[in-house]
């Protein structure tokens, strides 16, 4: 069991996180690495090459690792750690989350804009509820959480927009199945990152899409 009551899968990959100490899925950290210009770097795709140092998604977290020297003791090696890293981590999450987000519209398993969202909720289509951080609450409290789905508010009105190709938008409901999962998971780390969603970190069960 996660500290958030979640249940683990045996064979869901785990990482210790260098602040809280903490052993976790993947999907509550980030991953950074030591690059061979002495700089860390975030590793958003976990993809880059070198032992990987993994953080809580979590602003603070981050702050801290930064702060006490916890990245080079991690790395065993001197390390210089950017003063923004916390952002680049937080701007590269919502970079992901639009990206991942356009590509659920292009496949048509999401729709924008009250109505549309409300009658994919009344349906049972709708397996997440997104809505603009900086949205209307009575506007917002008019929809609720699809069951047993996820809701997630980290995004602001101008990224959701550019998400569904517009300018901006306040609701937005993803289907089950596609790329949704990969969604939640991403979204989960900027809502960690941003203290949306409850203020809770990203170590809910990504297996619910």
């Amino acid at each position: 069991m996660s500290r958030g009551g979640t249940r683990v899968e045996k064979d869901e990959p785990e990482r210790r996180c260098i602040v809280t100490g903490d052993v976790q899925p993947k999907a509550g950290l980030v991953r950074f690495v030591l690059g061979p210009d002495g700089l860390i770097y975030p590793d958003l795709a976990e993809k880059l090459p070198g032992r990987g140092i993994w953080v809580t998604a979590d602003r603070a977290a981050i702050d801290r690792a930064a702060a006490k020297g916890l990245f080079a003791r991690a790395a065993r090696a001197p390390a210089k750690v950017p003063e923004n890293l916390a952002d680049l981590v937080e701007q590269g999450l919502a970079h992901r989350v639009v990206e991942l987000i356009s590509l659920v519209r292009k496949s048509g398993r999401a729709v924008v804009g009250f109505e549309k969202v409300k009658g994919w909720l009344a349906d049972g289509r709708a397996k997440v509820l997104l809505q603009a951080s900086d949205g209307s609450d009575r506007g917002k409290g008019k929809l609720w959480t699809p069951e047993g789905g996820r809701w997630f508010g980290c995004l602001t009105s101008a990224e959701l927009g550019l998400a569904f190709g517009r300018d901006h938008a306040i609701h937005g409901a993803l289907a089950a199945g596609g790329l949704t999962p990969r969604v939640i998971s991403e979204a989960a780390r900027l809502a960690g990152m941003r203290k949306q969603d409850g203020g809770q970190t990203a170590m809910k069960d990504m297996k619910t899409a």
